[in-house]
């Protein structure tokens, strides 16, 4: 039954991949949903475990696709605080962060116009940033730009209409809209959110993202990335799939 599901998963999703499917489990997804409240009360067991994710998956889609993350740079947009190069250094990889802000990072520079030359990274992929900026398909431009021939991009960011697309302003409080949560988090906290709407925070679709990554002609699989993998299959439905899905991920192979 697994088998057949799989099958038509493929057929909805793009092409097979099943080193990156194997790995959705609802074990993973629990353990992840568990951790998401830490990200400020904890933020090194938040990022470890993040990072720790980020890079298995990122490896099993090298796997899947033929691309050796082995020796591989490896360029991370918007890498944040800096738990992620221990985990791709341990891979093997050569890991660079790029990050506009004052955290640590390998190179200053904005996602919208990346300081880097075409073709000049074999992997590129960017977890959970484009929902912090005001262009995210500029940025995902530039990602494809900068990726080799052959390369993969993977683009991971959080859906607003999903039940974290608000953040730390709460679970339904944005359905209401950005400001309202806005507002509510500064009456209840006595300050303002990390994610300020409208600032640093905006309203990103995952239908967007699907119609930017098909429009490219590179698109190889789409899925949402802290679902077990039975629930794949919202990532196609119309409207559905922008409460149900989350995190959308779209991994490209440039051409």
């Amino acid at each position: 039954m697994r088998t057949i599901f799989r099958s038509a998963l493929n057929r909805l999703n793009g092409q097979p991949a099943p080193h990156t499917f194997s790995r959705a489990t609802f074990g993973r997804t629990w353990s992840l949903l568990r951790s998401f409240p830490l990200e400020q009360a904890d933020p090194d067991v938040f990022y470890t475990g993040l990072a720790r994710d980020t890079a298995e998956l990122i490896d099993a889609l090298c796997t899947d696709y033929g691309v050796s993350l082995h020796g591989s740079r490896v360029l991370d947009v918007g890498g944040g605080p800096g738990y992620f190069t221990s985990e791709f250094a341990a891979r093997g990889a050569r890991y660079i962060s790029c990050e506009p802000g004052e955290l640590a990072t390998d190179v200053r520079g904005s996602g919208m116009q990346l300081p880097f030359l075409d073709n000049s990274c074999e992997i590129t992929y960017s977890s959970n940033v484009a929902e912090h900026v005001p262009e995210p398909w500029t940025m995902a431009d530039e990602m494809l730009r900068v990726t080799a021939p052959g390369g993969l991009v993977v683009l991971s960011y959080t859906i607003w209409l999903g039940p974290f697309g608000g953040h730390e302003t709460g679970l339904w409080q944005h359905y209401v809209g950005g400001e309202f949560a806005r507002r509510r988090y500064r009456k209840k906290h006595g300050h303002e959110p990390k994610n300020i709407f409208g600032t640093s925070l905006f309203n990103v679709s995952c239908a967007e993202g699907l119609r930017w990554a098909e429009s490219t002609g590179q698109l190889v699989l789409a899925f949402p990335r802290y679902h077990p993998w039975w629930a794949w299959w919202a990532v196609r439905v119309p409207l559905f799939r922008e409460f149900a899905v989350s995190n959308l991920v779209v991994v490209l192979r440039k051409n």
